[in-house]
């Protein structure tokens, strides 16, 4: 047997594939088996290194960055959904003038780095005469790198549609802008969903930066803990780290529960069946009396299989 993409290994391409399998987990295991040697040897699991996190108000310092960080992160989500729907929408106006403006800030945005923006909003907005809040900057800088990002994923999405889709939509009297919402963008999003909740992921992520312009969020309280007795610095990112995975896989499994409610192909009614669909009794050529006295006949004897 073979494929379009690569042949079907034989006999010694298995067991060299297996052997190179063997040899790369090995080595590996070996890395990270050094890596805990190492954390063994100077102390790092000793008592001493984690009593800083005995203490219930450093778990509730914990919280409340915590809560600050999820914070800057829903409102930049939404933002950013936001402003990626008006910039795509924008990108793939007919009218230049419209186009040409949307592309040149979009493409501004995604060039810019994250941290750069905070530190424009923060510290450059005040030799100006304007004060900014180190929440906003964070999510305004947020929203401005990951809504540029995201109109590019959608515009993507949209464009990468049979080109039917449209014409079908003008064909029963839409105009551009139902065509654009009721049948290009839920295709494109439901299309593009890992890809926008890997860029939400990104997000939630990049909220870390804050610390640079002093928002308390995870990272700025990780940072003041290592300052505290026995500096539990890899403690500190362990701990941190690890609530940081923990809200991206719940982001990620969120992101599968919706994406798997979208791909349901059966319509569901109202009283909470599936919709069968046309009866296949209307392509066999009866006429509209005899087709609806069938209906009638199957709406009244429950027990016909439908």
């Amino acid at each position: 047997m073979s494929s379009v993409l690569y042949d079907v290994p034989g006999p010694r391409a298995i067991a060299r594939n297996r052997i190179i399998a063997v040899v790369t987990i090995l080595v590996v295991l070996a890395a990270f088996g050094f890596v805990i040697y190492r954390m063994i040897e100077t102390g790092q699991f000793s008592p001493q290194k984690w009593y800083v996190f005995t203490f219930t108000n450093v778990w509730a310092g914990i919280a409340r960055a915590l809560v600050n960080t999820l914070a800057a992160f829903a409102l930049a989500a939404v933002l950013s959904l936001i402003l990626g729907f008006v910039l795509a929408i924008g990108r793939l106006s007919d009218h230049a003038w419209v186009r040409v403006p949307v592309t040149i800030i979009t493409e501004l945005f995604r060039a810019v780095p994250v941290l750069v923006f905070m530190m424009l909003l923060y510290y450059g907005l005040p030799v100006v005469g304007v004060k900014m809040d180190p929440y906003w900057a964070v999510v305004l800088a947020l929203m401005a790198y990951n809504g540029s990002v995201l109109a590019e994923v959608l515009r993507a999405g949209v464009e990468s549609l049979p080109r039917g889709q449209k014409e079908a939509g003008y064909a029963i009297g839409l105009r551009k802008s139902g065509v654009m919402r009721l049948i290009l963008l839920p295709q494109a999003i439901r299309a593009m969903l890992p890809v926008i909740v890997a860029q939400l992921v990104v997000t939630m992520k990049d909220t870390a930066l804050g610390f640079i312009i002093t928002y308390p969020e995870l990272l700025y309280f990780a940072k003041q803990l290592t300052s505290q007795q026995g500096r539990p610095i890899l403690q500190s990112a362990f701990v941190i780290g690890g609530i940081y995975i923990i809200m991206c896989l719940i982001l990620s499994g969120i992101a599968r529960w919706v994406e798997v409610r979208t791909r349901r192909s059966a319509k569901v009614l109202a009283g909470g069946t599936i919709d069968p669909g046309p009866d296949p009794r209307l392509h066999e050529g009866g006429t509209d009396t005899q087709l609806i006295t069938l209906q009638r006949a199957d709406n009244g004897n429950d027990s016909l299989p439908r």
